[in-house]
């Protein structure tokens, strides 16, 4: 028998082979993900993205406490201009 006439009869039984091949990227996929190099990649990965988080949230207070100084020295311009125009009277 051939090379090629083995691997006709393997291709035959196509269907057996992708649950098989299924099976077997479970079990790799498992033990690639109980390793201490993916594992400590994770969390490595999960620290950089929760300082980030952290930094963003830190940024984005700045910005609103700049905004709501903002609106309120506005406020107490327009004060500012109405009291003057109400002692020119």
């Amino acid at each position: 028998m051939s090379k090629y006439e083995y691997l006709d009869k393997v291709l035959e039984h196509k269907h057996a082979l992708i649950f098989a091949g299924g099976i077997a990227t479970a079990l790799i996929g498992k033990k690639v993900l109980q390793s201490d190099i993916v594992k400590d990649s994770c969390t490595q990965g999960m620290a950089a993205i929760m300082s980030a988080r952290k930094d963003a949230e830190e940024c984005f207070q700045d910005m609103r406490e700049n905004a709501e100084d903002i609106v309120v020295d506005a406020n107490a311009e327009t004060k500012k201009e109405i009291y003057i125009e109400d002692d020119d009277e």
